[in-house]
C-alpha cells in the first residue's frame, strides 16, 4: 500500500495544515569566479541542496518532503489493529501525532505527566473524531519510579503494543538534577525513555509474533545531536555542573536517542524480533518545548522563518516512520523531512552505541 499525497480537505479546531512553497532567486556568483563556473557546470554541496529542498517543499524519494503533513504520509493507511504509546502525546507535535494515529484508527495510549492536560487532549480529539481510541496514563520520564509504574500499569490492561513513539522531552533547561540524581535532560529524554522501552518490549514481541505485524519503535531526535560534547556523551561528567551547556547537553540527549535506537536496531536483528527502530527530526517548530529560551528561539524564527513547519508538518516524520508501510523492514536510520538523512560521526559510532547502553544499564541499577 502506498500513501497517496494529497491536501486536507477539512478545517479543525487543531488548524488547517497549509503546504507552503517558496520561490528562490539565486543571485548572480562573485565576479571573480564567473570565469571557472563557464568551463564547468557548477554543483551544490549536499547540505545546501537539503537546504533548498526544506525551503521549496520538494519531495525526496520517498514521494515526501518537508512540506508533507501527517496527515498526507499516513493517507491511505489501516491502523485499526495497532496500538501505539505516544509519550509526550498531550501537547505540540506529539498531539498532533496521537490526533492523526487515532484518524488512521489506531489505539492511541498518550502517556503525560500531565493527565489533566492530556484529558483535555483527548476530549478535544475526540469531538472531532468520536470513534477515536484513546486512553490517557500518566508517565513523568524524569523519575525512574514513574517509568516503572507506567509500564505496570500499562501491562496491566492486557492490550497488546504495535507501536512506541518516545517523543516527549525537555529542552535547554537550567541544570538540575532528575529525582534520580540524573542531569535532567539527559534523564528526561534518554533515561527515561530507555528504561521504558527496556519494559516495554517483552510485549512488542510477543504481539509481532502471534500478529506477524512489524512492530515500530520511533526515536524523537534532532540535528542539534551534531552540537554535543566533544566526546559526544561525558560519560564521566553527565552530572558535572561546572562543564554544564544547557544547549550541548540538549545536543548529548538526542545524540543518546539516536545511539539507543541504532544499539537496539542491532540486538532485536541479531535476535530475530519482527521489531523496527529508527530516529527521526522532526524540523524546526514553535512549541511548548521551547519554553526555557522562547526569546532566544524566537529571535532565531525571525531570523530563519523561511526554514520553519507547522505542527502537522512538524509530526510528518513520526508519522511517517511509525505508520507507511513504505518503511516495512527499515531499521537503524535517521529520518528528516520523511526521508533518510545522513547522521553524525558520532551517531554511526558502534562503540559509542554500545557503551551508552552499558552506561544507561548501570545508572538504572545504581539508581535502584
Amino acid at each position: 500500500m502506498h500513501a497517496r499525497l494529497r491536501s486536507p480537505s477539512h478545517k479543525s479546531r487543531f488548524g488547517t495544515s497549509p503546504v507552503p512553497r517558496w520561490r528562490i532567486q539565486l543571485g548572480a556568483p562573485p565576479r571573480r569566479r564567473r570565469r571557472r563556473q563557464r568551463q564547468r557546470q557548477p554543483s551544490i554541496h549536499p547540505s545546501a541542496m537539503g537546504i533548498l529542498a526544506l525551503i521549496t517543499g520538494k519531495a525526496g524519494a520517498s514521494g515526501f518532503g518537508s512540506a508533507s503533513t501527517a496527515e498526507q504520509v499516513t493517507d491511505g493507511v489501516d491502523a485499526t489493529r495497532l496500538t501505539a504509546i505516544i509519550t509526550g502525546g498531550a501537547s505540540g507535535i506529539g498531539l498532533e501525532t496521537s490526533r492523526v494515529f487515532a484518524l488512521r484508527g489506531a489505539h492511541v495510549i498518550i502517556a503525560a505527566r500531565n493527565t489533566e492536560a492530556a484529558s483535555e487532549a483527548r476530549k478535544a480529539i475526540m469531538e472531532e473524531n468520536p470513534t477515536a481510541r484513546i486512553d490517557v496514563l500518566k508517565l513523568d520520564l524524569s523519575s525512574l519510579k514513574s517509568v516503572r509504574a507506567f509500564a505496570d500499569q500499562f501491562n496491566s490492561m492486557k492490550l497488546p503494543l504495535n507501536i512506541l513513539i518516545n517523543n516527549a522531552g525537555v529542552m535547554f533547561c537550567p541544570f538540575q538534577l532528575s529525582k534520580d540524581g540524573v542531569e535532567m535532560q539527559f534523564a528526561t529524554n534518554h533515561l527515561g525513555h530507555f528504561l521504558l522501552t527496556n519494559l516495554l518490549l517483552d510485549n512488542m514481541k510477543a504481539t509481532a509474533k502471534s500478529t506477524g505485524i512489524e512492530g515500530r519503535i520511533v526515536n524523537l531526535s534532532s540535528v542539534a545531536h551534531y552540537h554535543t560534547y566533544p566526546k559526544g556523551i561525558e560519560f564521566d561528567k553527565i552530572n558535572d555542573k561546572k562543564i554544564y551547556n544547557d544547549k550541548m547537553a540538549y545536543g548529548q540527549s538526542k545524540l543518546a536517542n539516536l545511539l539507543h535506537a541504532k544499539e537496539l536496531s542491532r540486538r532485536l536483528k541479531e535476535e530475530g524480533a519482527n521489531i523496527t527502530v529508527n530516529s527521526v527530526h522532526p524540523g524546526l517548530i514553535m512549541t511548548n518545548l521551547m519554553r526555557h529560551s522562547f526569546v532566544l528561539m524566537k529571535v532565531i524564527q525571525v531570523a530563519t522563518y523561511i526554514l520553519w513547519k507547522n505542527v502537522p508538518q512538524g509530526a510528518a516524520t513520526t508519522c511517517y516512520v511509525g505508520l507507511n508501510p513504505q518503511l516495512k523492514g527499515v531499521t537503524g536510520k535517521y529520518f528528516a523531512d520523511c526521508n533518510v538523512e545522513k547522521m553524525s560521526k558520532l551517531a554511526r559510532s558502534e562503540e559509542l552505541a554500545k557503551q551508552l547502553w552499558e552506561f544507561s544499564e548501570e545508572l538504572l541499577k545504581s539508581a535502584k
